[in-house]
Formats: structure tokens, sequence, C-alpha cells
């Protein structure tokens, strides 16, 4: 049984920084798209950030070169550095694998909380 669990979250005033993780325990071979997505309150969970095995990153327009998404295959570990956090970054972020060799297989954690607030 795979499980995702993220860490790194918490308060931290606008114009910080902090550095999320993610790591799968259990059995994750093969070729994922990891990928980061928050839910703010009472909006909907949106892709933030994904990178492919090869290594290709793609972003929402509202966090490019402020937030670095990277991952550690060895590790089976993604990270997302966030920097220059605003406000309307305050969201509960979750991690997500899907498989591009299995249709309809993905494994999302459990969510952290991140709070950019003065």
């Amino acid at each position: 049984q795979v499980q995702l669990v993220e860490s790194g979250g918490g308060l931290v005033q606008p114009g910080g920084s902090l550095r999320l993780a993610c790591a799968a325990s259990g059995s994750l071979s093969g070729l994922y798209i990891w990928g980061w997505y928050r839910q703010g309150p009472g909006k909907q969970r949106d892709m933030v950030a994904e990178i492919t095995n090869g290594g290709v990153t793609e972003y929402v327009d509202s966090v490019k070169g402020r937030f670095t998404i990277s991952r550690d295959n060895t590790k089976s570990t993604v990270y997302l550095q966030m920097n220059s956090l605003k406000p309307e970054d305050t969201a509960v972020y979750y991690c997500k694998a899907t498989s591009i060799v299995i249709v309809g297989q993905s494994y999302w954690g459990q969510g952290t909380q991140v709070t950019a607030s003065s």
C-alpha cells in the first residue's frame, strides 16, 4: 500500500519562505508525474506545480518565479520551495503521484496547511 506523507507546512509572514516535502512510503515503482495542489477556504483544489519523471516542470501562472518543484527519484520524494509567499497562497497543500503507465492510478497525500499572514 502506497502512502504519500507531506511535511513542511506552517505559518509564515508575507514575503517569507517555506519548503514542503512529500515522501512516498511503500512500493512506488514505475513512472509517475508528481504534483502539488492546493485548496483554499471555500475553493476547489487546483494544481500548483507538476514535474515529470524526466524533470520537466509546469506551474500555474500565479506562482511562476516564486515556487520551485523538484524531485529526488532515489528517495521517491518531491519538494516545493515556496518563496515570496503571499496571503493568497494560504491553503492546504496536497501532493499527488499519477502513474503514466497505469491508467487511473494515482495517490494523494493527506495535506499540509500553509498560512501566510502577519
